[in-house]
């Protein structure tokens, strides 16, 4: 479900664009309908990565979406290549059937197919080499990053592209001053996010901490760093009831997963915020809003 929205799919409340990993306490299954609905929210952004990936190269044969999730990218990727064949990747079965469905849905099935199991690992079971793998927000979630950037640029075509999906900016969703409470905290809660995520990476299973340089990484597994780029979701006030559904689900999570390492102020005005009785929460009010950048990193396999 960021990165600093770093975890963005994590349980304290970042967007996780649609994709994920499993790990620990998050239960993907029950968190399905929102990653959905969240990567559908996004597809604006998407879209224009996307653009971007296609004027970049040609026409890939096979495309793989490593830690795919409930295939709302993995169908745009169907979209934005005719030609191509799509494999939707994950950790988790009921989240590939949504993935199918979708792909069902979109008139793509017939050149749409899933692939469950633990990354990197599972990518071993792949027929063929890709012409371009994506890695939506799906790296941050495997302990050891370098070795699963190999493996992800092992199963790349010669010629072919790896685009990954990590860092951007911190989703804002509310004006500094809200009226209530002490203004900024959307700025605090971000730093309790980026704690709860180096938290989170620490604990995974053969965790090593390294300097998240992209382009710096990608190089060193061998393959070509060829263009980095951020991409912006601008959802304006007054926005839409699926832009607040979305808003109010964040902040939800957030309110959970942090809620006893705020202070009672904080506390309280997340409780306004989140109570649909209240003309100040953010089911109401007139100036809630979805700003959030996310970049993409491309690298090319040359030998």
């Amino acid at each position: 479900m960021a990165h600093h929205d770093h975890g963005d799919d994590h349980h304290a409340g970042h967007q996780h664009a649609g994709h994920h990993h499993d790990h620990g306490d998050i239960d993907w299954n029950e968190m399905a309908p929102l990653l959905e609905a969240q990567a559908e929210l996004f597809t604006p952004l998407y879209e224009h990565a996307l653009a971007w990936l296609a004027k970049r190269q040609t026409e890939p044969g096979l495309i793989v979406d490593v830690g795919s999730g409930p295939g709302v990218i993995a169908c745009l990727l169907a979209d934005t290549f005719p030609g191509a064949r799509i494999v939707a990747v994950d950790g988790s079965e009921p989240l590939l059937e949504r993935a199918r469905a979708r792909a069902e849905r979109l008139g793509v099935a017939d050149r749409f197919g899933t692939l469950a199991g633990e990354l990197p690992d599972v990518l071993g079971d792949l027929d063929y080499p890709a012409d371009l793998l994506w890695a939506g927000r799906s790296l941050h979630h495997l302990g050891d990053q370098r070795a699963a950037l190999a493996a992800f640029a092992d199963r790349l075509a010669h010629g072919g592209t790896l685009a990954l999906q990590e860092g951007g900016l911190p989703a804002r969703f509310l004006p500094r001053d809200i009226g209530f409470g002490r203004p900024g905290l959307q700025a605090r809660l971000d730093a309790l996010e980026a704690e709860w995520f180096a938290a989170m990476r620490a604990d995974l299973p053969g965790s090593v901490a390294e300097t998240e340089d992209w382009p710096a990484l990608l190089s060193a597994v061998g393959l070509r760093p060829s263009g980095t780029r951020s991409f912006l979701l601008d959802l304006p006030a007054p926005t839409t009831d699926r832009a607040r559904a979305y808003i109010a689900a964040q902040l939800s999570r957030t309110r959970e997963g942090l809620g006893d390492r705020l202070d009672a102020e904080d506390r309280a005005t997340l409780d306004r915020l989140l109570d649909p009785d209240d003309k100040a929460s953010v089911h109401h009010r007139p100036d809630v809003f979805v700003l959030a950048v996310q970049t993409v990193y491309t690298a090319v396999r040359t030998k």
